[in-house]
This record gives C-alpha cells, sequence and structure tokens, in this order.
C-alpha cells in the first residue's frame, strides 16, 4: 500500500517541490487550498505534476473544514506549508497573518487528535521566528525572539505542535528552515526580485532595482533540498524539531552582486536604495547549526548562496527567451 500526503499549501514554492518529491517516492499525493475550483496551481504545472495530485478545496481556519478533509483523505502524513508567507505583508495584514498559520495549525492538531488515527504531522516554521541572536548561530535550543507579526505567529504555531507532542502524543513536528529560493518564489520576494530585474536589465531594460537593507545578512539554500528534509522528518521513529540551513550565511548585497554577476553586470550601477522598503522591525544577522538535521536525519545542504544565484539567474534567462 502506498502511503497518502495530504499537503496543505500545495500551490506555493514549497508544496509543489514537495508534491513532485512524494510522486516520485510513490506516495499517493492530495493538495489543500482554499478554493481548489478557482486556483491556477501555475507552480505545479511548471513541475509536470498538476494532473497527478488529488486537489480538495480546504479552509484552514474553519475547523469543521478541516476535519471534513481528513476524514475524506485519510492521510498518512500532512505537511503543514499554509499560511500568509510574507515577512513584510505581515506589517500591513497582522491578523490575516496569525489566523492562517496558529490558527490554522492548531485546528489541523486538533483534528488529528479527534481522528483517533496515527497521523504524522509536519508543520512549517520560520527560522524569523529567532529574531536577533546577535549573529550567534542559531540552533533547536535557541530562543526565540520574534520581530515581525509573521514570526510571532510562526512562533505561536510551533509551540502548538510541541504541546500538542507533549500532552497527546502526537506524531507532530516543525521545521525551523532558514531562506530557501527558488525560481517558484514570485517576484514579492527579494530574492526573485533581484534575480528577475538583473535578467531583464542584461536584456536591454533601462530600470533601477529599488532594495531596502541590503546590510541584512540571511542563510540562503536550494528548496527542493529542503522539502526533503521534511519527508526525513516524518520517518524517523519519534518526531523532533529540526534547524533547515546550509550553516553559511551572506548579505544581500552579495546577493545582489552574485546575481548581476552571472549577467556580466556591475549591481552598484543598477540599484538604488529605496527607504521606502525599509521594514519597521528587521534581523540584521541571520546564522544557524543545522546540526542536528546533520546527526539525526543525515541531511545536509549541498547547494550554497551562488549556486541559488546561478540556478535562479539561468531559469529566469530561459522564461525569458521563451516569451520573446
Amino acid at each position: 500500500m502506498s502511503k497518502r500526503a495530504l499537503i496543505c499549501g500545495v500551490s506555493g514554492q514549497d508544496g509543489s517541490y514537495l508534491a513532485r518529491l512524494l510522486l516520485e517516492k510513490g506516495y499517493e499525493v492530495h493538495g489543500a487550498s482554499r478554493d481548489a475550483q478557482v486556483a491556477s496551481f501555475n507552480n505545479l504545472s511548471r513541475l509536470g505534476v498538476r494532473d497527478r495530485i488529488g486537489l480538495e478545496s480546504v479552509s484552514l481556519v474553519d475547523f469543521r473544514s478541516v476535519l471534513q478533509a481528513l476524514t475524506k483523505i485519510q492521510p498518512d502524513e500532512i505537511y503543514n506549508l499554509a499560511g500568509q508567507s510574507s515577512v513584510g505583508l505581515s506589517f500591513q495584514q497582522p491578523v490575516e497573518t496569525l489566523e492562517s498559520i496558529a490558527q490554522a495549525t492548531l485546528n489541523l492538531l486538533e483534528a488529528i487528535r479527534f481522528s483517533g488515527r496515527s497521523i504524522k504531522l509536519y508543520n512549517a516554521g520560520s527560522s524569523e521566528c529567532f529574531g536577533d541572536t546577535k549573529a550567534a548561530p542559531a540552533d533547536e535550543a535557541t530562543q526565540f525572539r520574534p520581530r515581525s507579526p509573521y514570526a510571532v505567529a510562526k512562533a505561536a504555531a510551533f509551540w502548538e505542535v510541541a504541546n500538542y507532542r507533549e500532552a497527546y502524543g502526537l506524531f507532530a513536528c516543525s521545521g525551523i528552515l532558514f531562506n530557501h529560493e527558488s525560481p517558484l518564489r514570485p517576484e514579492r520576494f527579494v530574492t526573485r526580485k533581484i534575480v528577475a530585474a538583473a535578467c531583464r536589465i542584461a536584456g536591454g531594460s533601462d530600470e533601477k532595482l529599488h532594495l531596502g537593507n541590503t546590510a541584512i545578512t540571511r542563510d540562503w539554500g536550494w528548496a527542493p533540498e529542503y522539502v526533503e528534509a521534511m519527508w526525513m522528518m516524518l520517518q524517523q521513529e519519534d518526531a523532533h524539531d529540526y534547524v533547515i540551513a546550509t550553516g553559511e550565511s551572506h548579505s544581500l548585497e552579495q546577493f545582489a552582486e552574485a546575481a548581476f554577476a552571472c549577467v556580466n553586470l556591475d549591481w552598484r550601477e543598477h540599484v538604488a536604495i529605496d527607504p521606502a522598503l525599509l521594514r519597521p522591525a528587521d534581523i540584521t544577522i541571520g546564522r544557524a547549526n543545522p546540526a542536528r538535521a546533520g546527526k539525526r536525519l543525515g541531511w545536509q545542504a549541498h547547494y550554497r548562496m551562488r549556486d541559488v544565484v546561478r540556478m535562479m539567474v539561468e531559469e529566469e534567462r530561459k522564461e525569458l527567451r521563451a516569451k520573446s
């Protein structure tokens, strides 16, 4: 019997790569979307898996809807990747952010408990929960100091998962993922924004790329590798939380420099610093210690920031050529 998985947030970057991975592993894959009848699922189509997935309309903020989905699909594994995913947007939409992340996670946990079935749950945590660690590499024991509504919501969801694991014996765990990118990122994410602008400028556009604080430092990895870690977490004998990252950090300036260098341009000639893009509160330095994942899961990142930039630029240029 093949395993059955339900991916909440299947239309996003991580959900689409995870769906492809699970199909390759022989899973029966179901994806949840707020309205599966009208959603486009472009990422699934780009990866060539759109027609191999059962798509369901599920509102994760509605407990009855969640319970109905679990009863109908009867999954062995649930991957909770849904919710408002932009740190910047969370300052403008704090209530939506909290509900779509914290309330949704609680509904999934309670529905699993109510069902009485041994369903394994992976919850998408975030390195944003750590806040400013004073440049110290964050691991699973690092205290949370969230600095955005998004991070607050993710921290709440993390502790909900830990509570249900300890109180009710659920196999539920969180992956505390540091930044991970791919060509499937929408342009509202700064990494894709940089790559897309660099490629357009290389193609003749005279635009300026507007960025905020380019001194911030992040640990950037390759999204298709990170979904493998999600799957690995649910294959363990016991549920544990894991930090998933490359262990290397770079500034946004270095990311931009690398992207423009890929198209033989000097980033300083094409970037303008825009104070309007500065966040009310931000993390200056993001550093990670993913040692537990290496030791217990046997997982480690093979692609680093410059590899990620190169692969994103290659795909972006291919897309632009296809359109011209």
